[in-house]
């Protein structure tokens, strides 16, 4: 325990700034997860101005949170790509199933 007053009056504002820190962090990867479950737009908009806040915090190294939005930038332009790819082969292969269907469905007629 702090003795001397400075040391109490540094011990209390050490975790108030700890307790905010943890809640912002928290918060952040709350938003994170929600933005990888399903990259949109505006959910990468959200990270970034998130990340930005933390680095103004000095919770995380400017270099760190530029990768980490790169990384989030990627996954945005590959997720968009790989719904559009399963989207497309969705449709061929509900194409080519009813096809076969129809042709085994007017064979036993």
């Amino acid at each position: 325990m702090p003795i001397s007053p400075s040391a109490k009056k540094s011990l209390r504002v050490a975790l108030k700034n700890h307790k905010a820190n943890v809640s912002f962090k928290v918060k952040l990867k709350a938003i994170i997860k929600k933005y990888v479950t399903k990259p949109t737009s505006e959910g990468l908009k959200e990270v970034y101005s998130i990340l930005d806040k933390a680095v103004k915090r000095n919770l995380y190294h400017g270099n760190k949170v530029s990768r980490l939005k790169a990384k989030y930038s990627k996954a945005l332009k590959s997720g968009e790509t790989k719904k559009a790819v399963v989207k497309k082969s969705a449709k061929k292969v509900a194409k080519k199933v009813t096809k076969k269907t129809a042709k085994k469905t007017t064979k036993k007629m």
